[in-house]
């Protein structure tokens, strides 16, 4: 690929987040394109993204691979990391070699090197001093981040941040919290989706999860509606 065609590619991805900011967008989708963009971009081999739930406990709420999704959960169970760091300090966390964490995050380093991740890069979603959560990329080589690349990924993020809060929720943090927590609610239903037809049709979850996609955008519906309608298709029918 050229390098005008990547730059090409990054603007409509920054359009399209930028689009969202006229309301109305499917916040789900949204984390999941940029998850899945930011991976694309900055040649890593996953990225995630944590957001709090309305107690304030982080949910992993988008990833790029189960894999992925897995080595966020390992960091909030262990309550150590990279990701969980830049949410709390709202500083960007680089990590080039992960295997140098072992004294700093024992827990991460070792779940980490076993899921063959050798770098990591978390940046906050923060909007001035509110901080919603991290992005987070991922790479199977040690080695940092270029400053291009870094730069880029921090502008990407800070849109998302202003498109999932808006001025509005800025001023009223109710409906930030409402925005938030729908992510967190519709990633179960998802997860569930996922499960069903994943058994139902003998393929991995991954795949399970582009084919839900996949029929969202030919539908026109939400992810979390054409999700919910598999769970329910799959639900067992009471007699009558």
């Amino acid at each position: 690929m050229t390098p005008s065609t990547r730059e090409a590619e990054l603007v409509a991805t920054f359009v399209r987040l930028a689009d969202s900011l006229v309301g109305g967008f499917d916040v789900v989708e949204l984390l999941h394109v940029l998850v899945e963009r930011c991976a694309y971009f900055f040649d890593a081999t996953d990225a995630g993204i944590l957001l709090p739930d309305s107690t304030g406990s982080l949910e992993v709420v988008a990833s790029t691979s189960e894999r992925g999704q897995l080595i966020g959960l390992l960091q909030l169970a262990a309550d150590e990391g990279p990701c969980v760091e830049a949410y709390l300090t709202g500083q960007v966390v680089s990590v080039e070699s992960i295997a140098s964490t072992y004294a700093r995050w024992p827990r991460f380093a070792s779940e980490a090197a076993g899921q063959g991740y050798d770098a990591t890069y978390a940046i906050p979603l923060r909007l001035r001093d509110d901080t919603i959560g991290s992005l987070n990329l991922y790479r199977d080589r040690p080695g940092p981040f270029d400053d291009t690349q870094a730069a880029t990924a921090r502008a990407l993020a800070d849109v998302a941040t202003i498109a999932i809060l808006q001025d509005r929720s800025l001023r009223r943090s109710d409906v930030a919290r409402e925005q938030l927590q729908h992510a967190l609610d519709s990633r179960v239903v998802i997860e569930q989706a996922k499960g069903v037809m994943s058994y139902a049709e003998g393929i991995s979850t991954d795949e399970a999860f582009e084919r839900l996609r996949a029929r969202a955008r030919n539908s026109g519906e939400r992810l979390t509606d054409v999700a919910r309608s598999v769970v329910q298709a799959a639900a067992p029918r009471s007699e009558s």
